[in-house]
């Protein structure tokens, strides 16, 4: 019996090298122009980055059924939708503090633009990620192409959780908030041109991957501990008040690891969470939470510097 991969392929190349149009059994549609969905042991090994999800999988669609597969349910719908609303929230979030929130607290033109950087990179994270889950089952070029682009994105929403902060931690010894915001840019920086390197975004490469992006967030520990000294220790007003915000900040982030390394639900229960509850949605949601604990953490530490000025 010919299997679901056997296919007739004809390739086109876009001019920019990555969409691929197939003729193949994938990406068919039945007479009620629903996509057909696959099983974990039929789809190209491309999408088989999970073997404890046994189904649900679209395989090889064409660009416009990839965006109409927004309204069907598969194994991706959750991941989409949980990164795409979370854009809307924090574009809404942009919009109130620029016409609202911002002109009430009658702050400089420097707070309307870090607070509106950091929610940009979260805004710009979440798009990536939309991105990829929507296309990733295009081909296995495109599939590559957004999985650099989701990447990039999880370095640009990292990099808006620290200027915010960093900025007003460090409001009062510009010197220090200079070093370190330059310093963290620099990383940043560097995170996204290695992730332009084709290898980097393969298997062999996971761990490697995995351990930069935890030194990455890890390395604000630094100025975290320097922010206590230079503020004379946990006696502080200030280090009371916004040291369980960063404890809380790096806990979520532990969770949201756990959940994508681990596998956990599905690892122990093959099958049952195809749709619904995998640990790749439990991450989304757990590092949408993360992005909005951070930016209120910074509204509340922005409020601090508007009431307390700096000691001279």
């Amino acid at each position: 019996m010919e299997t679901v991969k056997s296919r007739i392929t004809s390739q086109v190349k876009a001019a920019n090298g990555f969409l691929d149009v197939e003729i193949c059994n994938y990406g068919k549609t039945d007479y009620s122009g629903n996509v057909r969905l696959y099983d974990y042991r039929d789809i190209p090994n491309f999408l088989s980055g999970n073997p404890f999800i046994l189904r649900g999988y679209r395989a090889n669609l064409p660009i416009s059924t990839c965006i109409r597969s927004l309204f069907m349910w598969s194994n991706e719908t959750i991941n989409i939708w949980s990164h795409l609303l979370g854009f809307l929230l924090f574009f809404c979030l942009m919009i109130n503090d620029l016409v609202f929130t911002l002109p009430s607290y009658k702050t400089h033109v420097t707070d309307y633009i870090v607070i509106t950087f950091g929610l940009l990179c979260f805004q710009y994270c979440m798009l990536c990620s939309t991105g990829y889950h929507i296309f990733n089952c295009h081909s296995e070029k495109c599939c590559q192409w957004w999985l650099g682009i989701d990447m990039a994105g999880i370095s640009v929403g990292v990099i808006g959780c620290y200027i915010p902060a960093l900025y007003y931690a460090y409001y009062c010894i510009t010197i220090w908030r200079d070093i370190y915001m330059f310093t963290i840019a620099v990383l940043t920086l560097g995170t996204l041109i290695l992730q332009r390197e084709p290898e980097f975004k393969t298997r062999r490469w996971f761990k490697i991957r995995v351990l930069i992006y935890i030194a990455l967030t890890a390395i604000g520990v630094i100025p975290t501990i320097h922010w206590i000294y230079l503020n004379d220790g946990f006696n502080a007003f200030i280090v009371q008040l916004f040291i369980p915000k960063i404890i809380v900040l790096y806990l979520l982030g532990m969770v949201a690891l756990t959940f994508y390394l681990s596998k956990f639900p599905e690892r122990y229960y093959p099958g049952t969470f195809d749709m619904i509850g995998s640990s790749h949605q439990c991450w989304h949601f757990v590092v949408v939470l993360a992005f909005i604990w951070c930016y209120y953490s910074g509204q509340e530490i922005l409020l601090y510097r508007i009431h307390n000025t700096c000691i001279l």
